[in-house]
């Protein structure tokens, strides 16, 4: 049975719930209560989308501009740049927005591919093994700090 919402809202699902139990830590990308979130998003998407096959692709990777977009305006809002608007975001806002980034992104891969989850790990492991080398499992651990100087 599809979830019912109103048009232009997200329906109330118990994976998107900050109160549900998640089976896994926040750390890890490959964690099931993550990909269980992008598979409930992706399969409410095809339901209530109003095309659907090569096109409702197209769409989902072009609504990463968008999402980007918001961030940019984030940042803009958070740093005061608009003399006409002033400060109108916090660096949260910007958190929160890079966050639309990633899940639109990971909604984007599941809709390319059922295998989101595994091919997303073995990316994630490709170019942290380039990057960092014998480091990569302990790289970000130090390096939880706050927001560049505002």
């Amino acid at each position: 049975m599809p979830i019912q919402s109103p048009p232009g809202t997200l329906p109330s699902l118990p994976f998107l719930s900050p109160s549900a139990p998640s089976s896994s830590s926040p750390s890890s990308p490959s964690s099931g209560g993550l990909w269980d979130s992008v598979d409930g998003l992706h399969a409410w998407l095809d339901a209530h989308g109003a095309v659907d096959g090569r096109e409702a692709l197209l769409l989902r990777v072009l609504k990463l501009s968008e999402e980007v977009g918001e961030v940019a305006q984030a940042v803009i809002g958070a740093t005061g740049q608009n003399p006409r608007k002033g400060t109108t975001h916090s660096w949260d806002d910007v958190g929160a927005e890079l966050c639309d980034v990633a899940l639109t992104a990971l909604v984007a891969l599941r809709s390319l591919t059922p295998d989101a989850g595994e091919v997303f790990t073995r990316h994630v492991a490709k170019v942290a093994a380039r990057s960092l080398g014998q480091d990569a499992g302990a790289a970000g651990q130090e390096r939880r700090a706050a927001p560049p100087s505002r």
